[in-house]
C-alpha cells in the first residue's frame, strides 16, 4: 500500500509542474453567488447603452 502512495505522490507531484494557476481564485465565492464580472472587473446594475 505505501508503494502505491508513493506512486501517486510523485505522479500528482510530477503533473503539479504543468498545471496553470487560477488567476482571481479570490472571486470564485463572488461567482458562485451570482454576482456578475465582464472582463475580470465586477459589472455595475448600468444598463447597457446600444446606438440607437
Amino acid at each position: 500500500m505505501e508503494t502505491i502512495l508513493a506512486m501517486v505522490f510523485k505522479l500528482i507531484q510530477s503533473a503539479e509542474k504543468r498545471w496553470k494557476r487560477i488567476k482571481g481564485f479570490d472571486l470564485i465565492g463572488e461567482v458562485i453567488e451570482g454576482i456578475v464580472f465582464k472582463d475580470g472587473v465586477r459589472a455595475t446594475n448600468q444598463p447597457d447603452r446600444d446606438a440607437a
